[in-house]
């Protein structure tokens, strides 16, 4: 009995095994490739898109706290009054915390990953 042609089909059935694992760890490095820079491109076009609006809401603040301090005829008194109104609107947004921002991103992350 010849085990020749058992052994060579053995061998042939061992290298296509290595050549589906070697396919498949490629494909799951690529996977996680797309994932990360997904990810990475959504962090860096929020931190450009965070810059610009900072710079914007804060030249806005400025004027806004000028007007109504020439409204009131001081103009320290439209800062201390603009500085009141976001201790309030910080005070309610950290009572929400969770509601407005942890589950959104938690799910805005969940999302990307999967």
């Amino acid at each position: 009995m010849d085990t020749r042609p058992t052994l060579t089909l053995i061998e042939s059935l061992f290298d296509q095994s290595k050549e589906y694992t070697a396919a498949r760890l490629e494909l799951y490095k690529l996977k996680l490739v797309d994932k990360t820079s997904s990810i990475a491109s959504s962090v860096i076009a929020g931190v450009a898109l965070f810059v610009v609006f900072f710079i914007f809401f804060t030249v806005l603040n400025i004027g806004i706290a000028l007007l109504i301090g020439d409204l009131v005829g001081k103009s320290y008194l439209g800062f201390l009054i603009l500085a009141a109104v976001y201790a309030i609107a910080g005070l309610v947004l950290f009572k929400g915390r969770n509601k407005f921002f942890k589950e959104p991103i938690i799910g805005m992350l969940i999302r990307k990953i999967l």
